[in-house]
């Protein structure tokens, strides 16, 4: 498994990507951005897939459940909220996945969490403290955050039933607010229940 040092050492990981203690840690104290603005985004690197595009194959290895094929949630609506332990913003908005998740709306797509986190220790430690119910995932050397291009934590990337990426929105959301009921109701409109 690639190590986020190694990673870092090696450039693949850009510094504002750090979290503040790996970056003091690597004398590079005051680097990390979060994303905290709402924002779309599209692929900014080439191993990471545009929206428009289908995601590639990737096995996801299981946080709070068993491990699954990226493709075995093709069929239905899926929403990918990437995230880390260390992530205040990530931490701020888990809760209102959870309910959006347990909504009407949320009951017509599947929501997972893909975790950035270097040990599955801290994410699982995480997971306990907020009660979550969602299934999560560890992400394993890079896959997931390069090919979802989560350059800014929190990502939620919306997928259709087919694999193919039809929106990505950085920064923390209430997802129980009407701005998220919208992109939610644009990206799958004819798969939801009208309020």
């Amino acid at each position: 498994m690639l190590s986020r040092w190694l990673a870092i050492a090696l450039g693949l990981v850009p510094l504002w990507f750090v979290p503040a203690a790996v970056a003091a840690a690597a004398g590079t104290a005051g680097v990390v951005a979060l994303g905290s603005a709402a924002g779309t985004t599209n692929a900014t690197t080439a191993r990471e897939v545009a929206v428009g595009s289908v995601l590639r194959e990737a096995k996801l290895k299981g946080l709070n459940g068993p491990s699954r094929q990226l493709s075995s949630y093709r069929g239905k609506p899926l929403i990918i909220n990437v995230w880390a332990s260390w992530c205040g913003p990530c931490r701020e908005e888990a809760a209102s996945l959870e309910q959006l998740a347990w909504s009407p709306l949320g009951a017509s797509v599947t929501i997972i969490g893909i975790s950035t986190d270097d040990f599955a220790e801290n994410a699982q430690g995480w997971l306990r403290q907020s009660n979550a119910t969602l299934t999560h995932y560890i992400d394993q050397q890079l896959e997931m955050e390069t090919m979802l291009g989560a350059s800014h934590l929190p990502l939620t990337v919306f997928v259709d039933a087919n694999g193919k990426v039809l929106r990505k929105v950085t920064g923390a959301q209430d997802w129980t607010g009407p701005r998220a009921a919208g992109w939610i109701r644009a990206a799958f409109p004819n798969k939801l229940p009208h309020p």
